[in-house]
């Protein structure tokens, strides 16, 4: 399986759909689905049951998961996209608008 191009707690932007424009981080990726969490976007209320951890139970606010096409990543405030290469042994990713390595 190939690897994704954003993980968990790189900020993003959203590129379409109602919160378009609207930036966050991830704080989840989803792999099998391909589909990220990014916090504050894409709001949706839930109703829950009082259990264990939520004593009082009632209407929340989450975060639903977004397609990954979706959301691009933030290189230093702006939007690029993300390829791979390979320095030394290891395999990084690079930002594509200026050549950096990322991590």
């Amino acid at each position: 399986m190939a690897s994704l191009k954003i993980k968990k707690g790189d900020t993003v932007r959203v590129i379409t759909g109602k919160d378009k424009d609207k930036e966050g981080k991830v704080l989840a990726v989803n792999v099998k689905k391909n589909t990220v969490i990014v916090e504050g976007v894409n709001m949706v209320t839930k109703h829950q049951k009082p259990s264990a951890a939520n004593q009082q139970g009632g209407i929340v606010n989450t975060e639903a998961p977004i397609n990954i096409s979706n959301v691009m990543y933030l290189h230093k405030g702006q939007p690029t996209r993300i390829g791979f290469k390979v320095e030394g042994d290891k395999k990084v990713r690079v930002a594509k608008a200026t050549g950096e390595t990322i991590d």
